[in-house]
């Protein structure tokens, strides 16, 4: 992968394009390639064995022009500022795209959280939201569960920045608990998004949802319940995988017992009964109906983009296609579900737990759903028929809706002074 472009250049190249299509003003496209704010911060962290060991901590808020900030926060150790000033950008044209009025922004610490006691995460995370307590807040930037974090990281957050404020403020994070102004319906709604996203490619390209075969590279938080998602509906799995390797069998295999399989006890799919072992690499490459890449960026390059054999790939994760693979997928009659639709449930459930939280007053799991399967549904089909209309891939087209969302945003407020 030597040479291949970093998930920031990707992400500035997809916007080039989209400013192409647009016509953007240079002064407005420079303005959006900019992040509003890049912060980095120390994030001590004393370990149980009193070893004081200093972090790296991130968190980027790339536009504030249609609403407050939102986006995830990761802990990995390959988190740098770079990766969160592309995923920050990319949150803001998905904002833009699914109609939510937030702006894109992301976060991290660059560690490795299994190497951390409990007591260690939650001393982390409290001391790097003490760190963000200015930026952060209900009305200025939310964030949420992202790689290597969960609802409980959500809830210390939540209490840290509720500490320094002197109220509770449950609407500063989504993606909490449902004790402490969590939603139904947000845990799995990333998946729960991929699936719609999926059921509308397959229904466009002619392909009968029953037994459609399909590939998730990822066996996470999105994959495993996007795989159970669509087993559920009548696809045939054929293939899961997370960092040790892949299971793989033709015949398709069900999820739900593959993440049973790993409750109890086993650290891998890997060697999950009745299924092949294969590698990473060998799971891109096999002849599906669908592929989810739902783990990190970067994993389809043009190193390896051609031997893709998918009709379809959705994404699961944020970039998992670089710059330098688009063109090759779509020579190859590749269909690619930009991440910024495809996962776009996420943010959608995201901003309905926010408006839960700001009026006191809880939907029901099947309000939530539905309110979904609308922001969903209407998104994919506003890509679908402008890529149809200006001849240009799905991905193009995501980031011309946008990018030209936010545009408007910023010339009808004007600039300050």
């Amino acid at each position: 992968m030597l040479g291949s472009p970093s998930a920031w250049d990707t992400a500035r190249r997809q916007l080039d394009e989209a400013a192409r299509h647009l016509d953007l003003d240079s002064g407005l496209h420079d303005l959006l390639r900019t992040p509003r704010r890049s912060v980095t911060v120390s994030v001590p962290l004393r370990r149980d064995d009193g070893h004081l060991l200093v972090l790296p901590g991130y968190r980027v808020q790339h536009n504030l022009a249609r609403g407050p900030a939102k986006g995830g926060i990761r802990y990995h150790p390959a988190c740098d500022l770079d990766e969160m000033k592309a995923l920050a950008m990319w949150m803001t044209w998905k904002c833009a795209l699914m109609r939510i009025p937030y702006g894109g922004a992301k976060g991290g610490i660059a560690v490795d959280p299994s190497l951390l006691s409990a007591g260690e995460r939650e001393r982390m995370t409290r001391r790097y939201a003490a760190e963000l307590v200015p930026l952060i807040g209900p009305e200025k930037d939310i964030p949420a569960p992202d790689v290597g974090t969960d609802e409980q990281t959500m809830a210390w957050i939540m209490d840290t920045y509720s500490a320094h404020s002197g109220y509770t403020a449950t609407g500063v994070v989504t993606g909490k608990p449902l004790a402490v102004g969590g939603s139904v319906g947000r845990a799995g709604a990333t998946s729960r998004g991929v699936q719609i996203a999926t059921f509308a490619a397959l229904a466009e390209a002619g392909i009968p949802l029953a037994g459609a075969s399909v590939a998730v590279q990822g066996f996470g938080k999105v994959g495993a319940l996007a795989a159970r998602h669509l087993h559920d509906a009548g696809c045939r799995v054929v293939a899961v995988s997370d960092v040790k390797g892949g299971a793989y069998t033709p015949r398709g295999l069900d999820p739900t017992s593959v993440a049973r399989y790993l409750e109890r006890g086993a650290d891998t799919v890997v060697g999950y009964p009745g299924t092949d072992t294969i590698t990473n690499e060998e799971l891109l490459a096999l002849e599906v109906d669908v592929l989810i890449p739902a783990a990190l960026e970067e994993v389809i390059t043009s190193a390896n983009a051609a031997a893709v054999r998918a009709r379809i790939i959705v994404e699961g994760a944020n970039g998992p296609v670089d710059a330098d693979a688009d063109p090759i997928l779509a020579e190859n009659g590749v269909t690619v579900v930009p991440d910024i639709l495809a996962n776009g449930g996420g943010v959608a459930v995201s901003y309905f737990e926010w408006v839960q939280d700001m009026q006191a007053y809880f939907w029901t799991e099947d309000e939530v759903d539905e309110r979904l399967r609308v922001l969903m549904t209407r998104a994919y089909g506003e890509v679908s028929a402008l890529a149809a209309r200006r001849s240009v891939s799905l991905r193009a087209a995501a980031h011309i809706i946008g990018v030209g969302r936010v545009a408007e945003a910023h010339l009808t407020r004007g600039l300050y002074p």
